[in-house]
């Protein structure tokens, strides 16, 4: 969907409801087009940028899982990996290996 919106699931330390209200953002503003909604639509934005946020809190503190927390500097890292890769030039050589799961 929108690939700015960040995995926010099985983190250490846990996410924060600044990570959960700017990916709410991120959504809202994908799904009504807006970047910045007009004066007339603006309480509506934020409503449902207020509701969608409340209900992400509510799905990540109830979601259970087995695999071990994440460190968001490793994702971070698989990230750029995964970036050297896809911009690469053609008359460059390739990054050092990293590994990336599922990739």
């Amino acid at each position: 969907m929108c690939r700015n919106i960040k995995l926010l699931f099985n983190f250490t330390p846990p996410v924060t409801d600044g990570e959960i209200h700017a990916a709410s953002i991120q959504f809202v503003r994908k799904i009504s087009g807006f970047n910045k909604p007009s004066k007339g639509n603006e309480a509506a934005f934020n409503a449902a940028v207020d509701d969608i946020a409340a209900v992400a809190a509510a799905l990540l503190h109830t979601l259970q899982t087995q695999a071990p927390p994440r460190t968001r500097e490793e994702e971070t890292a698989k990230a750029r990996a995964r970036n050297a890769l896809r911009f690469m030039r053609p008359d460059q050589p390739p990054p050092a290996k990293v590994r990336v799961k599922g990739a």
